[in-house]
């Protein structure tokens, strides 16, 4: 029995993961007839139709779902064989996919990929911010390499620590809650009306369970989609919210419209990490990648609580 290629089985999983021959084509960097008849080849070689077309819409077939699963795992082993090779020479070489949640992405990659670049300056860095449950999907699949993120999380991935930052507490300047004390307990938010951000984000929950052990409120109807437009929530005097300390370092202006108070020891946190596939055949250059990471994070939030 023929064979496909690589080619084609790329071309498989493309069409897949953009429901479009067009993006698919954009994607690989091929004309869309050209990507149409790889497709149609590969069917060919196979014996099953994979996709279902019309100008509109592209559907996998049954027979294509497990076709398309099984190429995602041929393209893996074939991956393998190039970091087998590359672990062989210097480490870190080449393309990286990381990905990022929103919620750290512009607070700590400023301060963290510098320390890469000058470690592993051969290293490609190919980014993409996505919340979490999206991340640890494109990281099961293949998609992504790493992720940095909250951890712990659920399923087949390792972990390696990067960092634990506190959460602090903003409100409108001189705020009821602010009177209480210097340093707030959960309790302090009893009563107060806390913005957190849409369902979706992992910061949402791990907000939502300090505000829950100390009696708050949620605002139901007022979710935000970022921090940025949290803090501006917050400014118009909608209610109060906790922040990681690095966002509020970036978002909050000294003498601005907000004001944040720490918690008292321990103070409520999270702690982000960076994730990969327990399966990686790269797991020594991942390691390596987080003791950087995490060199880098300590002198940040060193600096920072400064």
């Amino acid at each position: 029995m023929d064979r496909p290629s690589i080619r084609q089985l790329e071309c498989l999983v493309a069409v897949a993961d953009q429901g479009s021959f067009r993006r698919a084509a954009a994607t690989l960097g091929i004309s869309q007839p050209a990507l149409s008849a790889q497709v149609q080849l590969a069917e060919e070689l196979l014996g099953v139709q994979v996709f279902e077309r019309d100008r509109r819409s592209v559907l996998i077939t049954p027979a294509g779902e497990e076709v398309v699963a099984r190429a995602r795992d041929a393209l893996s082993s074939v991956d393998a064989v190039a970091e087998a090779a590359r672990r062989r020479g210097e480490p870190l070489v080449g393309p990286l996919r990381l990905g990022v949640i929103p919620t750290v992405a512009p607070y700590w990659l400023p301060a963290l990929l510098p320390a890469v670049r000058a470690k592993y300056p051969r290293l490609e860095l190919i980014l993409r911010e996505e919340q979490t449950h999206r991340l640890l999907s494109q990281l099961g699949a293949g998609q992504l390499d790493v992720a940095l993120l909250a951890i712990p999380i659920a399923g087949d991935f390792t972990t390696a620590e990067v960092a634990h930052e506190s959460f602090v507490v903003a409100a409108p300047r001189n705020a009821p809650i602010f009177k209480k004390r210097s340093k707030l307990t959960a309790s302090d938010l009893d009563d107060e009306t806390v913005l957190l951000l849409e369902d979706g984000h992992c910061l949402r929950d791990q907000a939502l369970a300090v505000c829950e052990r100390g009696g708050a409120v949620e605002a139901m109807e007022l979710r935000a989609t970022s921090l940025p437009t949290l803090v501006q929530m917050v400014a118009g005097g909608m209610g109060v919210t906790l922040l990681p300390e690095t966002a509020a370092d970036a978002l909050v202006q000294p003498k601005g419209p907000i004001e944040v108070a720490h918690f008292v020891s321990p103070q409520p946190g999270r702690t982000l990490g960076l994730a990969w596939r327990t399966s990686s055949a790269r797991l020594r250059e991942f390691r390596l990648l987080a003791e950087t990471l995490k060199g880098a994070a300590d002198k940040f939030l060193a600096k920072l609580r400064d």
